[in-house]
């Protein structure tokens, strides 16, 4: 990693086995992800100017609502455009996630709320 990025470990951070949408559906949620680590992270790494980078790989699978709270959700925050011009992905074990969590950020719409 270079001196102008920041890592974000899925697996080894937060969890190896990722689980559903919500804090209230179970444990290791895309919400509590995005708040407990991504959020953080993300504005640490904007306010430092440096790239935000999120390793999708060593997990045992995501679930599409997982990623979409979790990137879809702070693009909601902010802007799928900021988000977009800090985040970047590395997934060499399934590389389609990562264009799969880039629709999820374009397709947010912010301000907006997903409902159980």
């Amino acid at each position: 990693m270079k001196c102008y990025e920041m890592g974000l470990d899925i697996a080894r951070e937060f969890s190896a086995v990722p689980g559903p949408r919500f804090k209230s559906e179970g444990q290791h949620s895309g919400e509590e992800f995005r708040e407990k680590l991504l959020k953080p992270l993300f504005d640490k790494a904007e306010s430092d100017g440096k790239n935000l980078i999120v390793d999708l790989d060593g997990g045992c699978g995501y679930a599409t609502s997982f990623l979409e709270e979790a990137f879809g959700g702070l693009a909601r925050q902010y802007t799928p455009e900021r988000v977009l011009k800090v985040v970047k992905f590395k997934s060499e074990d399934e590389p389609y996630l990562i264009s799969d969590v880039t629709r999820y950020i374009h397709e947010a719409k912010t301000g907006a709320q997903v409902f159980q």
